[in-house]
């Protein structure tokens, strides 16, 4: 076990193609920095885009990263990780980087992120996990949620789940505020 019962984790999502100059680079940077700072350790996937980013973001600032990686990837996790999990199947990757986290923020990405915020979000509505927060940053996530609730079953309980901020100041302070309380029960 990596971490221990005192550890604050929260787990950043999001695309692993974003350049070093994009929105969500920059914003997972600061939202890693901040959340560093106020004492979280950072857990992302460990590869690159925002879950370097956040990763970076955090150790610049002092703080402790996990990286849930694959041993099928034949990519190198990213520099900033001060430790790694290693899993074999996407699944038990997928439960790792929520089951161990007070809250989680994606940023903008691609059909893992989707994938991600999809099971959290499922876990959350059918209580397999105690409330925490769900916080999707940037403009694009209130469309992409509009349109899941135009085309699919997604009904305003199901909305209450989630938490929409502009910028990583607005996450950072939600993931802050709502997650005081919240326990993992580390396995």
């Amino acid at each position: 076990m990596i971490e221990n019962s005192d550890d604050k984790i929260v787990t950043i999502f999001g695309g692993s193609k974003c350049k070093h100059d994009s929105e969500e680079y920059l914003a997972a940077i600061e939202l890693g920095h901040r959340l560093a700072e106020a004492g979280f350790t950072i857990c992302t996937g460990g590869y690159l885009g925002v879950m370097e980013a956040a990763s970076r973001g955090a150790r610049e600032a002092g703080g402790r990263v996990f990286g849930i990686v694959m041993n099928q990837f034949k990519s190198e996790p990213n520099r900033y990780l001060t430790d790694k999990v290693a899993t074999n199947h996407f699944y038990d990757r997928l439960q790792n980087l929520i089951t161990r986290s007070v809250g989680f923020v994606a940023f903008r990405g691609g059909m893992g992120t989707v994938t991600e915020i999809s099971l959290v979000w499922n876990k959350l509505q059918t209580r397999v996990l105690d409330r925490r927060p769900l916080v999707l940053v940037g403009d694009c996530w209130r469309d992409v949620v509009d349109a899941w609730r135009t085309h699919l079953v997604v009904s305003d309980d199901d909305l209450a789940f989630l938490d929409f901020a502009h910028d990583a100041e607005e996450a950072a302070k939600i993931i802050i505020e709502k997650s005081k309380g919240v326990v993992v029960q580390h396995v």
